[in-house]
């Protein structure tokens, strides 16, 4: 499977003490440079750019710049361009993008979009986790991961947690 993320669900994930959800979903992660450099060299000291810069699991690919770079870059950050860019390069599975404007630009694109929540329910369903519930009060509380309440219903309501 192949699967490509963006910044956001790395840093949120980090910071809530749940980076290793990932590793056991996907065998590996890819990251464009753009989002490996916000990670590791931007956030350098911050929770997760070690852990990220070390993980065996995570392989790094730099884009040429190519049209669809260019172009996505005309409305996104360099990190969601690079990420969505190198998702149609590699043909992946899933982006893991949580910015509304990066998500609707993937599934433009033809991509499936997965974002931090989807990530949550994934693992649950995987076994990997035991409550959506605590999860999503570390994203809120630790990391300053704004969700709505709407969609927080809705997750739980997904992952069978009343």
């Amino acid at each position: 499977m192949i699967v490509v993320s963006n910044t956001s669900p790395l840093i949120a994930l980090s910071e809530a003490g749940l980076l290793d959800l990932l590793p056991k979903l996907y065998e590996s992660v890819t990251l464009p440079g753009a989002v490996f450099d916000e990670v590791t060299v931007a956030g350098a000291g911050a929770p997760g750019a070690d852990d990220i810069r070390e993980a065996a699991w995570v392989t790094t690919l730099r884009l040429d710049d190519t049209s669809l770079l260019r172009a996505l870059k005309l409305e996104l950050d360099p990190g969601e361009s690079e990420a969505i860019a190198c998702a149609v390069q590699l043909r992946a599975d899933w982006v893991l993008i949580d910015e509304r404007r990066g998500r609707l630009a993937a599934e433009r694109l033809g991509l499936r979009v997965m974002g931090t929540m989807g990530i949550l329910i994934a693992a649950k369903r995987a076994g990997h986790l035991l409550s959506i519930k605590a999860a999503v009060d570390d994203l809120r509380n630790r990391a300053g991961f704004w969700i709505s309440d709407a969609l927080v219903r809705r997750v739980l309501i997904a992952a069978g947690e009343p």
